[in-house]
């Protein structure tokens, strides 16, 4: 059950309360494609830092392990030691970047596992079917995300068809939470928005999905090649026409301005693999913008990666010894930038929530917007 606590004009703050716990909203999930974060990082370091939410793949565990081993292993909590909630992605996006390397049909879409290139069909009902072996706390429901700016005819008939697969998906997780083999037999469904950068399309498929009932909505489809200002757009015109009373979820968004500009248009949900990806290459988020550690001014550096912040890497280490990790390729250098980062922004989305509920948002927004643009590191 989603609770909505406060609001500051658009801008919501609420909880989330599931059978693993309570989700403070707004809220960044750290994304761990198989089950683990990219970068070295454990369920202690996750703990440690403040992290609510896990986001993880379900075509990629469907393939490694298999959904079936991790059943058997008591799902994907059990599995990675991890009790808070789990979501879990349909594979939609995962159908979206194989591009022609997949054929989409009315029951499902066939593509190939990029292990060993065996063929696989996933439709809405294998999609709830794993996720449900998965045991996720969220699953997403099984869509179709197309490029941005996808010919509109293509989009209409896309998007009627991402309606009719969600209608199969509610049913499907209808029925695999009554059995009695199903490990969590209180999974949430979260439906997804889909039109590329058709705004009427957009706000029709809005309309239609949040007459369903569902537990959660996405606007999916963004950060796939349009611009800033045209996925801002897409926002304003698609969330006043969900459910106020359940979680808004931007799908695969995106930078800490991002974040704070789209919290505005009343998003409560973000995910994005930003934090770890750029650490991985020496790329930090800092509240005076980013830093490339890898630059040679950070050679004699005793700094910590920025002073004053809390992270478990900037109590101890300096700048200097972490660029030479990273220089040396040693694993260590990667797990403590992306440790560095995911508190960064778990750090920003609590600041978020004290700000909404003292009423503060928009100033600490522009606050936060300004010091991160100033730069002076």
């Amino acid at each position: 059950m989603y609770r909505l606590l406060k609001q500051e004009g658009r801008a919501k703050r609420g909880e989330l309360h599931t059978v693993h716990g309570v989700i403070q909203t707004p809220v960044f999930m750290n994304v761990g494609t198989a089950a683990a974060i990219k970068g070295a990082v454990s369920t202690e370091d996750l703990e440690q830092i403040g992290t609510q939410v896990q986001l993880s793949n379900t075509y990629h565990l469907h393939i490694r392990p298999g959904d079936l081993v991790i059943k058997q292993l008591g799902g994907l909590h059990k599995f990675m030691s991890w009790n808070k909630p789990v979501l879990t992605d349909s594979g939609g996006f995962q159908v979206f970047s194989q591009g022609g390397l997949r054929k989409i049909k009315e029951e499902g879409v066939y593509f190939r596992s990029f292990v060993d290139g065996r063929k696989i069909f996933m439709g809405p009902e294998e999609s709830m079917q794993i996720q449900s072996n998965l045991a996720s706390t969220i699953a997403m429901a099984f869509d179709e995300c197309q490029h941005a700016r996808a010919d509109r005819a293509y989009v209409e008939a896309s998007v009627a068809r991402t309606t009719r697969w969600l209608e199969r998906c509610k049913k499907e997780m209808e029925r695999l939470n009554a059995l009695p083999d199903t490990i969590n037999r209180q999974q949430l469904l979260f439906g997804i928005n889909q039109g590329a950068l058709y705004r009427d399309i957009r706000v029709d498929h809005a309309k239609r999905i949040a007459e369903m009932n569902l537990d959660g909505y996405a606007i999916g489809g963004l950060a796939v090649g349009e611009t800033h200002e045209e996925m801002y757009e897409v926002i304003e015109k698609v969330v006043p026409y969900l459910p106020i009373d359940k979680p808004t979820y931007l799908m695969g968004v995106g930078t800490p301005a991002n974040i704070l500009e789209s919290v505005e248009r009343g998003v409560d949900f973000f995910d994005c693999v930003y934090p770890s990806r750029n650490g991985r290459h020496g790329h930090l988020y800092t509240n005076f913008g980013k830093i490339n550690l890898f630059n040679a001014k950070y050679e004699l550096d005793d700094r910590p990666i920025e002073e004053g912040c809390g992270c478990p890497v900037c109590r101890r280490y300096s700048r200097a010894y972490i660029r030479h990790l990273l220089k040396a390729k040693e694993m260590l250098g990667m797990r403590f930038c992306v440790l560095h980062n995911l508190y960064f922004y778990n750090t920003m989305m609590t600041e978020i929530r004290e700000a909404l509920d003292k009423g503060e948002f928009a100033s600490y927004k522009k606050r936060k917007l300004e010091r991160m643009a100033a730069g002076g590191q």
